[in-house]
């Protein structure tokens, strides 16, 4: 529907715009000569632009750029930054900590842990938490713990899951139905299919077969696919997972990481899910390096009385920093007065908003894309109907659309996550800011379309 020809002139133009818009962001990326790939992480050159843009200033859901450019921003840090740039309950605890307690970190506990495992335990269920500083550690931790406690070697997961860098999530189901390494996989240790097996996200058979092998010792999932547009879960998969780890004796990880934006629980309260363990990272610091993971008080007991694991110096689940005076302090502020559950009504309204009137903009132009919602977050794909599984939604994927529409959309002073067309919202997104953003998205496809 959407002629390439058109599309390839409007991100030229649109792509000039940007670059006359931003010459200090474009600056600062030329003179960045001692990092590695010109950015203080090879992510950020996820970029529509020439160049990344460089941020001076954000508070809430608005950032300021070098040029002095001002954005309504529903990226959130890809739900970093779920309770906005620089709550003023976090900032504030952070500046209590630095400044008049002192002590950043250290290898002693605060009793602001206590709280924090307490608050972690109402929410999601669980009975035990340890911290990480980030969910990838922590989800390399969990995989540490059940494979010791199972004896068994493999994890499951779902393709094109998200859950960080951990080596071993790095695999998808190949075009034989069989699982392989993703594609692009830097430096694997191993061949990803010796630690690792795969399903597709809303296969239960394919999981079963999976499962069958008997060398599964957990299950690790997102209750949505968050990293390949939002596929949601069919009726009765999550039931079904369940029942299907219990009878062939694999724990089931659920990772909240990103599906903490489906409420104050995540997806594991508002779904009423029984995992064994659960891992959350990045949004409950408030943007202090933050992770988690919690354990059923039944698995904690079980691995407390393994006297042959070193499970408190060199046994592979900790890390210096982690747990810090600093980190459990924001994380403490943000759950007990940011990302509160009547912040989350807000939130999940706005969000609500945001995804009506995308799809009023989806049936106006008569587009072939569609749209879901989880929670606090909503993200348009370009496929109807919305992918089922993961496989689905990377085929659906159109790099050059999305870099128009990104493109666009900046220089309009919206932000989307740059790695898909994801948006989230944080407790001052407002439903003006939801309405900007769908002016913006209307003009744009007006261009596209060649309809004025």
């Amino acid at each position: 529907m959407i002629d390439r020809a058109r599309l390839a002139t409007l991100t030229e133009r649109e792509a000039a715009v940007f670059a006359e818009r931003n010459p200090k962001s474009a600056a600062a990326y030329a003179d960045a000569g001692h990092l590695f790939g010109r950015v203080p992480m090879t992510w950020m050159n996820k970029k529509a632009g020439a160049f990344p843009l460089y941020v001076e200033s954000a508070r809430g859901n608005r950032v300021i750029d070098l040029d002095g450019n001002e954005y309504l921003d529903f990226a959130l840090g890809d739900t970093g930054a779920m309770a906005g740039h620089s709550p003023a309950p976090v900032v504030d605890a952070i500046g209590r900590r630095i400044y008049e307690q002192g002590g950043m970190t250290m290898m002693m506990p605060t009793t602001d842990a206590e709280w924090v495992g307490a608050e972690l335990s109402r929410r999601f269920g669980m009975d035990a938490w340890s911290f990480a500083l980030t969910a990838t550690d922590a989800n390399r931790w969990a995989i540490r713990l059940v494979r010791a406690i199972t004896g068994r070697s493999k994890i499951l997961f779902h393709s094109y899951c998200y859950h960080g860098s951990v080596d071993e999530s790095l695999i998808v189901v190949g075009p034989d139905g069989k699982g392989m390494d993703r594609p692009g996989n830097v430096g694997a240790p191993v061949k990803v299919t010796k630690t690792s097996r795969v399903a597709e996200f809303n296969d239960i058979e394919g999981l079963e077969r999976q499962l069958a092998h008997g060398d599964v010792a957990a299950v690790l999932i997102e209750p949505a696919l968050t990293n390949i547009g939002i596929v949601l879960p069919e009726p009765g998969y999550h039931d079904a997972v369940r029942r299907l780890t219990r009878e062939h004796g694999a724990l089931l990880i659920i990772d909240e990481t990103h599906t903490f934006s489906a409420g104050p629980g995540g997806a594991t309260q508002a779904l009423a899910l029984e995992p064994d363990v659960v891992v959350i990272g990045k949004a409950i610091g408030g943007g202090i390096p933050s992770g988690a993971y919690g354990l059923s008080a039944e698995l904690a007991e079980r691995i407390l009385n393994r006297t042959d694991l070193d499970i408190v110096d060199m046994g592979g689940v900790g890390g210096t920093l982690a747990g810090s005076p600093l980190s459990v302090a924001a994380m403490r502020a943000t759950l007990e007065e940011v990302l509160t559950d009547a912040a989350f009504e807000g939130m999940i309204a706005t969000a609500t908003a945001f995804t009506d009137g995308v799809r009023e903009i989806i049936a106006e132009f008569e587009l072939p894309w569609s749209i879901n919602q989880l929670g606090a977050r909503a993200e348009y794909r370009f496929a109807t109907p919305y992918p089922t599984n993961g496989t689905d939604a990377a085929a659906a994927a159109d790099p050059e659309l999305e870099d128009c529409l990104h493109l666009a959309l900046a220089n309009r002073g919206i932000l989307l996550t740059p790695f898909h067309n994801m948006a989230l919202m944080c407790p001052t997104t407002t439903l003006d800011d939801v309405a900007a953003h769908h002016a913006a998205l209307r003009e744009v496809v007006r261009a596209l379309l060649a309809e004025g």
